[in-house]
């Protein structure tokens, strides 16, 4: 048969009737059916019919079809499987994107979507790959791999914050140029010393690339690596600014750690499997892989994704009343894909938006269409519960005076140090080169972390009991400088806030 594809009825209705006739004529002239019947086939050209039933859940059928394999293999006889997903927050999700799309996906130019949420175990509660499982069955939630953009910063973040660095330490909003690589905010304007939390609620490239060298790009992939990120992740320069390609799933996933108190969790869809006759085959037991992030740490990343939300990239976010949210906005290079990764203490949602073919986008960015999808879904998904609030994220220590406290930790008054954090030592001026901050970074701190200010009226959490780190921090090392070396798609002066390539999807995975 020539050309299947190209000659579907779905997809060349024209050329599908044109060489239908062509083989019912051959059909006749060779005796093999009447010509009653070749009249009546010609009379009658076929016609492409949408698959009834084609919703969003088909693609959380189908990605459950291919966990089971994994967990009890091959299938003999009728079985009844017990998933994770949620029928309301499923349906919730898929309303979100594709009516959010229909009115407004033409004016960014944006083809498709997806949408996953998980809870703090890592249960699978919504799965969308997609805008229409009648017209396409990839699961972009699931199987699509794109650069995450400024949303992949969180784990900079964190490398720098276990680097001993806190949400109030400086560091310089400057042009920077590495190896001939020169990355750009995305305003072209620069700011000067700014504190980590401003640097990640705004996005600013030059930071995050400053940080990803101070720590080293090894450390931000083993961050990621540690929070459940399982992509090839490129140890380079660039990797701050989220050039290596990842899932929806798979990002959200490694966010979760950030709303449920610093656990690595397994995103997993099934929790029970049985025969039609009610035999046990599988009971999903555990959730997860243990602390990965200790909690002063993880209270103080929640302060500055939630600084994000309050008057960052991601301020127009429309959060449920009572609830404390915290997250990050993704664009990557010529506009192509769009993210916004966000989470409550009870839910974390990852919204992608682009286009198959990786075409750009008509300037659509983490904060435009991302952002109000998952508003949508959250505001339903959310609806009726109970407030659950951010671990370690805690208000105003008794007494009053002197702004909030991280949960667990003292107020720390005393003026900062530009480059560790510590108190300032008298008459020292503050690095204004990269290699000064370098250098001064690989000095012992003393630094006393302290969070920024948390929304008006959220709610309090309770106090942690003061636990040790259950996991080494690096101690500063010289690095190999070939590691510092940009890959060769690097930001263009058109991307958004992180500035990062793409690749076709559909030209990797199925050629042409």
């Amino acid at each position: 048969m020539k050309a299947p594809t190209k000659l579907a009825p779905n997809r060349n209705p024209a050329g599908a009737t044109e060489r239908a006739a062509q083989v019912i004529a051959a059909m006749a002239d060779e005796r093999m059916i009447p010509d009653a019947a070749a009249k009546a086939a010609l009379a009658n050209p076929a016609m492409a019919v949408k698959e009834r039933g084609g919703g969003a859940i088909n693609y959380a059928a189908d990605y459950v079809m291919d966990m089971l394999d994994e967990t009890i293999g091959a299938i003999e006889g009728d079985i009844v499987v017990t998933t994770t997903i949620s029928p309301s927050l499923e349906s919730a999700g898929d309303r979100a994107l594709n009516e959010e799309l229909a009115a407004k996906g033409g004016k960014y130019g944006v083809s498709e979507g997806a949408l996953v949420a998980l809870d703090p175990s890592g249960a699978i509660k919504a799965l969308i790959g997609g805008r229409s499982y009648a017209d396409s069955q990839f699961n972009r939630a699931v199987s699509a791999k794109r650069q995450p953009g400024s949303a992949f910063k969180p784990f900079v973040s964190l490398a720098a914050l276990e680097k001993g660095l806190t949400p109030d330490t400086l560091r310089d909003d400057a042009p920077i140029n590495v190896k001939g690589w020169q990355p750009e905010n995305y305003s072209h304007d620069y700011l000067g010393p700014v504190t980590l939390t401003k640097a990640l609620s705004m996005s600013l490239n030059t930071v995050a690339v400053r940080l990803g060298i101070e720590v080293g790009p090894k450390a931000v992939v083993r961050a990621a690596r540690r929070l459940g990120i399982t992509s090839d992740l490129q140890p380079n320069a660039s990797i701050a600014l989220g050039t290596s390609e990842v899932s929806p799933l798979e990002l959200a996933a490694a966010y979760v750690p950030f709303g449920n108190g610093g656990m690595a969790v397994q995103p997993h869809i099934i929790t029970r499997v049985k025969t039609a006759a009610g035999k046990l085959l599988y009971q999903r037991k555990g959730s997860g892989f243990g602390r990965v992030i200790d909690l002063a740490t993880v209270g103080m990343m929640n302060a500055m994704m939630a600084e994000t939300v309050l008057t960052g990239t991601a301020r127009k976010a429309d959060v449920p009343a009572g609830w404390q949210a915290a997250g990050k906005t993704g664009t990557s290079q010529d506009w192509r894909d769009a993210w916004f990764v966000g989470y409550t203490g009870a839910l974390v949602a990852d919204v992608w938006v682009g286009n198959d073919d990786g075409s750009p986008t008509r300037k659509a960015s983490g904060g435009t269409l991302p952002l109000e999808i998952w508003g949508r879904f959250m505001r339903t998904a959310l609806k009726g519960a109970t407030p659950v609030p951010l671990p370690g994220w805690g208000a105003s220590a008794p007494g009053g005076g002197g702004g909030p406290v991280i949960a667990g930790l003292p107020r720390d008054p005393a003026p900062r140090d530009p480059v560790i954090g510590g108190p300032a030592p008298a008459g020292v001026a503050p690095p204004t080169t990269l290699g000064q901050v370098i250098s001064s970074a690989l000095a012992p701190s003393a630094a006393t972390p302290r969070p920024v200010q948390p929304r008006a009226g959220a709610p309090m959490v309770i106090s942690p009991p003061a636990q040790a780190a259950a996991f080494p921090r690096e101690a500063p090392s010289r690095r190999d400088p070939d590691a510092l070396v940009p890959p060769a798609d690097i930001p263009s002066r058109q991307a958004n806030d992180a500035g990062e390539g793409d690749r076709d999807l559909l030209q990797r995975l199925f050629g042409g």
